[in-house]
């Protein structure tokens, strides 16, 4: 612990440890051998580090990169190994999984994975100093969000959604879009109990009593998505979207160890 603490040090944050313990994930106790927070003190934020020492094999830092305040941390349980990139994006100290299609081994690599297909393909005519920053010729990114520019794209003006925000199932704040447009994807029943959803075809095979457990709404999961005008979020600067963008999620979700977060919106 002491060298995962001096790897923490260089980025400039502080790290805590505890014991696993269930946790209350999605309206029900979990038990999750490694978990990552970001919690806050007294003192501010800190990285809160909960593991069951006899079934995580290894925790080890694989790299650090004190300048830009981000560190790859790796886990193995089971002879499965995790990856997770930790750092600080404009105001706040983060954590995101990366996923296990791509075993990365530094913070480049790992910030790389992160960016979904269609951000890869048009960075591809972006200088390579300029891929990492919020903006560049490609696409805006807030967060775990990219905005996509897109050109003669004709959409229904009475379907377009105002000051409508902008989700993923695990919660957390939502990003407020001032217009957004959305169609397609599959509907899915979202509740507290359920919260990727489930299809029609699932809710209709649960019984009154089961449904009757929770609220549920009704929502789509994995639409196309175009925002235009401003895009807030009290963590992070307004972003203006100047036309139609495409959003698109980062791949975290499709990391093991990010298995509850799925797009919805």
């Amino acid at each position: 612990m002491e060298l995962l603490e001096r790897a923490f040090q260089k980025i400039g944050a502080r790290v805590k440890f505890d014991e696993a313990a269930p946790r209350w994930i999605g309206g029900r106790w979990t038990w999750r051998s490694l978990a990552l927070d970001v919690r806050t003190d007294a003192k501010g934020e800190f990285f809160r580090i909960s593991w069951d020492q006899k079934a995580v094999e290894e925790l080890v830092v694989l790299d650090v990169q004190p300048r830009d305040r981000h560190l790859l941390l790796l886990s193995r349980e089971n002879g499965r190994k995790h990856r997770f990139l930790l750092g600080h994006d404009e105001r706040h100290w983060f954590v995101a999984g990366i996923p296990e299609a791509t075993p990365v081994s530094r913070v480049a690599g790992a910030k790389l994975a992160l960016k979904p297909e269609a951000v890869l393909a048009r960075e591809a005519r972006v200088r390579h100093k300029e891929r990492d920053r919020r903006q560049n010729a490609a696409r805006i990114r807030q967060g775990e969000w990219f905005f996509v520019p897109v050109a003669d794209i004709k959409l229904n003006p009475l379907l377009v959604l105002r000051n409508e925000p902008l989700v993923r199932s695990h919660g957390g704040k939502p990003h407020m879009c001032e217009q957004l447009y959305r169609y397609g994807g599959e509907t899915v029943y979202v509740s507290l109990g359920v919260p990727n959803g489930l299809t029609e075809t699932e809710y209709g095979h649960m019984s009154e009593r089961e449904r009757g457990r929770w609220s549920w709404r009704i929502m789509r999961r994995n639409p196309k998505v175009y925002a235009r005008g401003r895009v807030r979020h009290p963590d992070h600067a307004t972003v203006t979207l100047d036309g139609w963008h495409e959003v698109f999620s980062n791949t975290e979700h499709l990391s093991e160890a990010m298995r509850d977060v799925v797009f919805l919106d």
